[in-house]
């Protein structure tokens, strides 16, 4: 390494993935894959192998014990709704405290409630109050961890995008292997064994999370009580129109196009097409996750929210697919489109509220957009069956595809939305 030239400091050593300037003003780029954002890629990883597979376990066993799209719905929306309830509240805490101990916590606790599960498909007393409470204790523990993984990210990156790139790749990755694995699994043994496999991948990932060395966390003013906590979250989130304006689209995408396609996409592909289609179509929907996040590493727009909505097009596909009766190539193809589209516009919303947002409000902020983003979710899931009975499942999720349509417009047509430009944002000091 040459010496700075006299009377120059030397410049300090850039953090992962920051962009500065080299010689000539030339644009180099820091190293993104540090030990750490290693270690946090593979907690992500691993995690979500696991929480793909938990779909197909589920429909799979539930149906296997004479459950129907109901039982699925309702086992569905235990978690979604508890985890909708609780989140806000866990990034009240996570701003208090430290966010790593939070999700820790969470894998440790959910490591027994699945092995809690796999005893119960395993032994064959498999009882529907008891899988909602399983459902619903996991929620609470998902509504903890959440609002961590949004601090971590620019804690441990500088290129936000970057980085959240990389993890939607690699979670992506795990979508297209976790359905498959659970089907295979489900054939050859029973929905108990993926159940362990689940409880399996929470115990890595906490093992990761525990060995990560993480930067100062953000300076914040002495903690008031808990609820002025909760009422600055609020004041932050409300401040900001492209935030609240995208979440009441996505409440009402969540609502009538997600929600209720999740448990009908499972039990109509089960079916017609057998446990297996229906991990397969679960892998090509990660396929697509996958292809998405891989662009979003590479396309930089200027507006990331304008070019996640347009992407977001796609995502009309995956329930229509299955509600027009397609042959399972047709529905392959359209899942990986729809794949796509999810995560191009994941990434580009994940990287404007964590480059937008002050980080002593980060976790607070995530909580309540996400808490807006899940909260119709189990509405959803829970009208899948009447609505279906009272519709068919092949009407209902052709209007999901109507509304998932109609949600990408409004995103386009929301000012605030489709003009804010694009913020690079430094991470924080690391400890010396």
């Amino acid at each position: 390494m040459t010496s700075p030239p006299a009377g120059q400091p030397a410049r300090p050593p850039a953090p992962a993935g920051a962009v500065v300037a080299g010689a000539a003003g030339e644009v180099v780029r820091a190293r993104l894959w540090t030990r750490d954002f290693g270690l946090f890629f593979t907690a992500r990883g691993i995690a979500k192998l696991g929480d793909m597979m938990l779909p197909v376990a589920l429909a799979a066993g539930l149906v296997q014990h004479g459950g129907g799209a109901g039982a699925v719905g309702l086992a569905m929306a235990s978690f979604t709704g508890c985890f909708a309830g609780f989140v806000v509240f866990g990034g009240v805490i996570a701003d208090r405290f430290e966010a790593r101990a939070l999700m820790v916590g969470a894998d440790v606790v959910r490591i027994g409630t699945e092995a809690l599960a796999a005893v119960l498909f395993f032994t064959g007393h498999v009882v529907l109050w008891q899988v909602c409470v399983i459902g619903a204790v996991n929620g609470v523990c998902a509504a903890m961890f959440q609002p961590g993984v949004a601090s971590t990210v620019p804690r441990l990156a500088h290129d936000v995008q970057a980085a959240n790139g990389a993890i939607r790749t690699a979670e992506s990755c795990m979508a297209v292997l976790g359905p498959a694995a659970a089907g295979v699994l489900v054939g050859w043994t029973s929905a108990g064994c993926v159940f362990a496999a689940h409880a399996g991948t929470y115990l890595l990932s906490a093992l990761c999370l525990l060995l990560l060395r993480l930067p100062e966390r953000p300076v914040r003013p002495a903690a008031g009580t808990f609820r002025a906590d909760l009422a600055e979250g609020w004041r932050e989130f409300r401040a900001r129109t492209w935030m609240w304006g995208a979440i009441v689209v996505w409440m009402i995408l969540m609502g009538a196009a997600w929600g209720p396609s999740v448990p009908l996409v499972a039990t109509e592909v089960i079916t017609a097409h057998g446990d297996g289609t229906y991990g397969l179509v679960n892998s090509a929907l990660g396929a697509g996750m996958a292809v998405g996040g891989l662009l979003a590493m590479r396309i930089r727009p200027r507006h990331p929210l304008r070019a996640g909505a347009i992407a977001l097009f796609g995502f009309f596909l995956q329930p229509v697919t299955v509600g027009a009766g397609l042959g399972v190539a047709a529905i392959v193809a359209g899942f990986v489109v729809a794949g796509a589209a999810m995560a191009f516009w994941s990434v580009m919303w994940a990287t404007s509220i964590q480059t937008q947002v002050p980080g002593a409000v980060l976790n607070r902020i995530h909580a309540y957009e996400v808490a807006g983003s899940v909260v119709m979710m189990p509405v959803g899931q829970a009208l899948a069956g009447p609505a279906a009975g009272l519709f068919g499942a092949s009407q209902v999720l052709l209007a999901a595809g109507a509304v998932s349509l109609a949600a990408s417009a409004a995103l386009l047509a929301i000012p605030a939305v489709r003009d804010l430009a694009r913020v690079d944002r430094r991470p924080l000091a690391r400890h010396a």
